[in-house]
């Protein structure tokens, strides 16, 4: 399996897994400058050219530790792909006119978050822009006409959208090309695979995202509730039968050979488990052993 994948007909090729850099900041391991730079040449050097982010990400800080290293590296701009979203806003100190945690996708306040995640990332066009989060107050001919300023503009190459519904994708694809749909997925995690989300990636041709792929770390508790249990033990075989890969190449594995084509987007900050991760990429599971880890997952064969 190639390590890129070109995710949409007339859309961008990403690598085949994305580095998500949620925790890299404030929310997670508070990586400085000269670490992020590091993290990412050596990821780039890996194969994984593609980073995920989200203005929100840090209280909104990420970004701009992000783009601090880009400053320091200019070079690997070039070498790279961004994604990043917005649409959420969060109560914090960094943005003390938000009163409540509530959704925005009108016009001004899509282009106002791209030009700002433009400022922060230090960079002058963003390869993927998402809308974070689905709002009931949504109108796709305003999202539309965010898309197609910022895209006519150059700032913005390509859009997709977040943890959207079968139906509202739809909406919001009547009216522009959307190229993927970020979406909460993993063994743990099926509504994807069985509410249309990724039926209807295949009929589009566009590859789902999927973040926590591995369950937010839930598939490696040593305690875990039964169900993981059962899964861990399916797992193992598996493992073992690949010559002990390691169990989060399984996971890995077990959504790649979806013929949705997943990019799963890893929550961590350590380069020795992206390296692991981007070996799943070369793990050839059959039909039988993904449906064993189905069945441990449901508790039940299928029907």
């Amino acid at each position: 399996m190639s390590k890129r994948i070109k995710i949409a007909n007339n859309g961008p090729t990403f690598s085949r897994i994305i580095f998500g850099t949620m925790k890299w900041g404030a929310w997670g391991w508070k990586l400085r400058t000269r670490a992020i730079t590091q993290l990412i040449e050596e990821s780039i050097e890996a194969g994984i050219t593609t980073f995920d982010h989200a203005d929100i990400y840090g209280h909104y800080t990420t970004e701009g530790d992000f783009g601090k290293a880009l400053k320091v590296r200019p070079d690997l701009r070039k070498k790279m792909e961004i994604i990043t979203k917005c649409g959420i806003n969060l109560i914090t100190p960094n943005r003390p006119h938000h009163k409540i945690k509530s959704y925005s996708t009108s016009k001004e306040h899509i282009i106002t978050s791209a030009e700002n995640s433009l400022k922060e990332l230090n960079t002058d066009y963003i390869d993927m822009l998402l809308i974070h989060r689905p709002s009931p107050l949504m109108h796709p001919d305003e999202i539309a006409e965010a898309f197609n300023q910022l895209r006519a503009q150059g700032k913005v190459k390509y859009f997709g959208v977040s943890n959207f519904s079968v139906s509202q994708f739809e909406m919001l694809q009547s009216r522009i090309t959307l190229m993927t749909n970020q979406v909460e997925a993993s063994i743990l995690h099926l509504p994807p695979f069985l509410d249309g989300t990724f039926d209807q990636c295949i009929k589009k041709r566009v590859s789902p995202m999927a973040w926590s792929p591995l369950g937010g770390g839930n598939l490696f508790t040593e305690q875990g509730e039964i169900r993981t249990q059962r899964i861990q033990k399916v797992a193992q075989g598996i493992c073992n039968r690949c010559g002990n890969v390691g169990l989060d190449r399984i996971y890995l594995a077990w959504l790649l050979k979806h013929p949705a084509k997943i990019l799963p987007i890893l929550g961590t900050a350590r380069i020795d488990r992206a390296k692991a991760a981007l070996a799943a990429v070369d793990i050839e599971m059959t039909d039988e052993e993904w449906f064993a880890l189905w069945e441990a997952s449901t508790g039940k064969e299928v029907a």
